[in-house]
């Protein structure tokens, strides 16, 4: 009979031993640090590899506040029935990094999303769904903050 220390000994030394022989899915290791690092919307996604210009659509959808008392906590959510979607993005127009999220996505998972985020000031909020393609949808909504999130 084996003990606790034991058990948790040899989990992390069968996770290691996964990880190292390569076994780990890719995707659970998969961040994309330009993204992250973008200043603006455009710069976010040519670095998730968009072609061309976004286009407006009515199937991306895009939930939040009109007004948010607080920047430091603001509910966001991104949903979309479209298929083919590779990625689903939430940016911020005026934040020093545009990027919020990105929820890599596939045919057997539910393209719908939500989490929270620092607005620095009344910004512009999109969600951008990356298609297999290439090609970006958008929706967008107006957040105004009364309190600033990033120091303000």
């Amino acid at each position: 009979m084996k003990n606790r220390r034991q058990m948790l000994t040899q989990s992390a030394a069968l996770a290691g031993l996964a990880a190292t022989a390569g076994w780990l899915p890719a995707t659970a290791l998969a961040y994309s640090k330009d993204a992250f690092d973008a200043k603006s919307v455009a710069d976010a996604l040519k670095a998730v590899g968009v072609t061309g210009a976004p286009t407006e659509s009515k199937d991306v959808t895009i939930t939040g506040p009109d007004i948010a008392e607080n920047g430091a906590v603001v509910p966001l959510s991104v949903a979309t029935t479209l298929p083919g979607v590779k990625q689903l993005m939430l940016l911020v127009e005026k934040n020093p990094n545009a990027v919020v999220a990105i929820f890599n996505t596939s045919e057997f998972v539910e393209s719908n999303f939500t989490t929270r985020a620092k607005l620095g000031q009344s910004s512009d909020v999109y969600a951008i769904a990356v298609m297999n393609d290439g090609k970006a949808l958008f929706a967008k909504k107006e957040v105004k903050v009364t309190l600033g999130g990033c120091g303000g």
